[in-house]
């Protein structure tokens, strides 16, 4: 069995987690995936299967799409909902036409840091392993490419966007980088990717819909 599986994965579950029950649920011995989702996050997880776990590179090297929230007056140490909060503050009026600015400078090719909780490697240790127990080491900023980024709801101290951009952005830092270029504090809230390369939420299949298919038919969900 050789293809690939487009999985909406649900949020509290890790990649991991998504793989593991893959393989025990369809007695898979070669699962793998491309591109890691946060277990906070939700969408487009794309699955290899069988020959295709050797493709990881080509699949996880494309573009994405998500739709995310900004929490303005907070931020944590992980950058993100979950992380311990560091800093609150009241903020005050911020104009559409504020945020919009804001989001213009963006676009483009732009220098980010990645956080110190992301699954980057520093001596053969994850940084997010580091982070854990208190540790913060330097990391080098990165050029990304912010190709759109629109705001498509304000409900303050919640910005709804979408964004379109390259391989290797952290929405988390990108959150917290526009939060301070308004003058605050913030964090990512919520997260769902909408899009990885060629692959589309249209076409993922949630774990609900999968536990009900037995190992003979997984083979009808595939894409080759």
């Amino acid at each position: 069995m050789d293809g690939v599986l487009i999985v909406d994965k649900p949020k509290g579950l890790s990649s991991h987690d998504v793989v593991d029950f893959i393989r025990k649920k369809f007695h898979i011995k070669k699962v793998g995936h491309a591109g890691t989702l946060d277990p906070q996050a939700t969408g487009v997880l794309v699955i290899l299967i069988g020959k295709f776990t050797k493709r990881s590179q080509e699949f996880s090297g494309h573009d994405k799409e998500y739709q995310a929230c900004l929490t303005l007056g907070i931020a944590t140490d992980s950058l993100d909902a979950e992380g311990r909060v560091l800093k609150r503050e009241e903020i005050g009026e911020i104009k559409p036409e504020a945020i919009e600015r804001v989001f213009s400078r963006f676009l483009g090719g732009i220098e980010q840091v990645p956080p110190m909780f992301s699954a980057l490697k520093r001596r053969g240790k994850k940084l997010y392993q580091l982070a854990r127990r208190g540790i913060e080491v330097e990391r080098k900023a990165r050029q990304v490419y912010i190709y759109e980024l629109e705001m498509t709801k304000l409900a303050l101290p919640r910005i709804y966007f979408a964004v379109s951009c390259s391989k290797g952005t952290y929405i988390r830092s990108l959150c917290a980088d526009i939060a301070g270029q308004l003058g605050c504090p913030g964090h990512l809230a919520e997260l769902r990717r909408t899009r990885s390369g060629q692959f589309s939420i249209s076409q993922a299949i949630s774990l609900d819909r999968l536990k009900n298919r037995s190992p003979q038919d997984i083979d009808e969900v595939l894409v080759r």
